[in-house]
């Protein structure tokens, strides 16, 4: 089943942001837009790379009114030691979610059962704690976080104006479409 168009799930967890540990709850995703990316572990290959992306989108990504939380099935003491001892994951000012129980990560079906960690996913989700952009990826495809700032933009114009869609690879500022029986079979 699909989870766009869905609530996020209830859940309480403990994450690590700029030297504090936090309390994060689904009620956190609510009132913004926010990026949710799930990744397998901390300590690893591709996760770091991945994280050190979306961190250099990041203040793009405040700028249109998205926080950014990160998600590994690691708690968030592993994340306070792989934040103070690698480079690219020092920089991380966002929010990184720990999620030892696993809950999180069941609740966005992206919970691999056999390994225990989570697949890579990212999730846009709206002001009012609904789901309108999923991706997974398998565990060797990094992801390019780039493209949440053009999801985040459509996502926001679809919200703002309502009966108006956006075509593939469309930019701010550019035509929309307004389905109709004119557009029928002329696209």
């Amino acid at each position: 089943m699909s989870l766009i168009g869905s609530e996020v799930l209830p859940f309480t967890a403990q994450a690590y942001k700029n030297g504090d540990f936090v309390e994060v709850t689904d009620e956190s995703f609510k009132g913004q837009w926010s990026v949710v990316c799930f990744y397998p572990a901390d300590f690893s290959f591709v996760c770091p790379t991945e994280l050190e992306d979306l961190q250099n989108q990041y203040e793009d990504l405040k700028a249109l009114g998205a926080e950014v939380y990160s998600v590994s099935t690691d708690t968030h003491f592993v994340h306070k030691g792989w934040h103070d001892s690698s480079e690219k994951i020092g920089k991380i000012t966002y929010t990184m979610i720990g999620d030892p129980s696993q809950t999180i990560s069941r609740n966005f079906q992206v919970l691999n059962e056999t390994s225990g960690l989570a697949d890579r996913g990212t999730f846009v989700i709206d002001p009012d704690g609904v789901i309108q952009t999923v991706e997974i990826n398998a565990d060797g495809i990094g992801r390019d976080a780039s493209i949440l700032v053009n999801k985040i933009k459509a996502a926001q114009y679809v919200r703002n104006n309502p009966g108006e869609v956006c075509p593939a690879k469309w930019e701010e500022g550019t035509e929309t479409l307004t389905p109709s029986l004119d557009l029928v079979g002329k696209i």
